[in-house]
């Protein structure tokens, strides 16, 4: 067994749900300690949904820094009872290592700390700065996790170069997807004002229903942007809409229209907002007097184009394992969007991701070691580079 199987084995062995952490930091810190971290607990949030947050850093601050981030959280388990074993208990099966957690992101974690653990043994003295920035609130509201860590070192202007983020990108082996970005995600919350009256009588009600069709059939065929080499064209979604009574007879008072952007480096959450006001506005809704409008930014997109970070981190996937791996920037949202506001390079790199948040989640122990061996081929290769200056 590999020093990262044991590390990943020990991590899924601690239930560490979110918000809870179980331990994890610790057991991490203790690592990166003894290799010439310091280690540092930024924990934010009420007591009783206490965040977990972790910032070590190993040099001085004054050279090029690569930070890797991640998460201890995990998702729930979902019924006991229709695991093939206990979620918390790591267990093989036919080359594979299952538990909660096995490919988010306990495994891509232990890959880190081992690659560091090997690359300062070979490298006492690197040319760069390496940190990490965990979270035990990563699959929750993510209100008090990284983003709270991100805003504590940009308050104290620490220097951040390149971020690996340890979430599941792969799709058949490790290293065969990467991401480079990701979309930004705004919701929005419309209340479209009517007046309640019997069905029977229209005249002496006003449907909202019937008010924010057409406003909502116009929303639904925009083009809001044609995306560009790397995003696809921004998405616009209803996601639910509740309006009326449960009567068959009662005109409603008011609908409320749940709805989301997924928007690509094309558009801004303003641009997207002032555009949704006005077709609200073309179709007679006027703010206030006919709607109200609420807006949640869940997060604004990313992009890392091909340079410095990219470059390290295919070449070492294609040292490591022959493959040419692909560039994307699909799926949810994830930390990154966070950490790119204070540091210009971030992209994500973890294990296949098809069993993620499922019964049964596992990785396959075939994936854990070249996952490890290309981290530590990363850190070579940045180092080197910014040695040969």
């Amino acid at each position: 067994m590999t020093a990262t199987l044991r590390l990943t084995e020990e991590l899924i062995a601690r239930p560490s749900v979110t918000p809870a952490d179980e331990g994890c930091l610790d057991v991490i810190a203790g690592r990166l300690a003894a290799i010439g971290f310091h280690c540092e607990r930024i924990d934010s949030g009420p007591a009783e949904f206490r965040v977990s947050n972790l910032w070590a850093r190993r040099g001085t601050g004054q050279r090029p820094t690569l930070v890797w981030a991640g998460h201890t959280d995990v998702v729930p388990t979902g019924p006991l009872d229709a695991w093939a074993s206990d979620p918390f208990v790591p267990s093989h099966r036919d080359g594979k290592l299952f538990g909660r957690g096995a490919s988010d992101m306990k495994a891509s974690l232990a890959a880190m700390v081992v690659a560091c653990e090997e690359f300062i043994a070979s490298n006492p003295n690197p040319a760069i700065d390496i940190a990490f920035l965990l979270t035990s609130d990563e699959e929750g509201p993510a209100n008090d996790g990284t983003v709270i860590v991100c805003q504590e070192l940009q308050r104290r202007g620490e220097r951040l170069d390149w971020c690996i983020v340890g979430e599941p990108t792969s799709v058949e082996r490790t290293g065969d997807m990467i991401k480079n970005g990701r979309r930004g995600t705004m919701s929005g919350k419309l209340t479209v004002k009517g007046i309640q009256g019997h069905i029977a009588y229209p005249h002496l009600a006003k449907n909202p229903i019937h008010l924010a069709a057409p406003a909502l059939a116009e929303l639904a065929s925009t083009v809001w942007d044609l995306g560009n080499a790397f995003f696809p064209p921004t998405s616009w979604q209803v996601s639910n809409i509740h309006g009326g009574t449960g009567a068959s007879n009662v005109i409603p008072g008011s609908v409320v229209i749940d709805f989301n952007f997924r928007f690509s480096t094309e558009s801004t959450p303003e641009g997207l907002q002032q555009r949704v006001l006005d077709i609200l506005q073309r179709h007679g809704l006027q703010a206030g007097a006919d709607h109200e409008l609420l807006w949640t930014i869940g997060g604004r997109p990313f992009l890392t184009a091909p340079g410095t970070l990219v470059d390290a981190v295919q070449a070492a996937i294609h040292t490591e394992t022959g493959i040419e791996t692909q560039l994307s920037t699909t799926g949810g949202t994830s930390d990154g969007r966070f950490i790119a506001q204070v540091c210009p390079q971030v992209i994500e790199l973890g294990p296949p991701n098809a069993t993620i948040h499922k019964i049964d989640e596992h990785v396959a122990v075939a994936d854990i070691e070249p996952l490890k061996n290309i981290y530590r081929r990363v850190l070579d290769n940045l180092s080197q580079q910014v040695a040969s200056r």
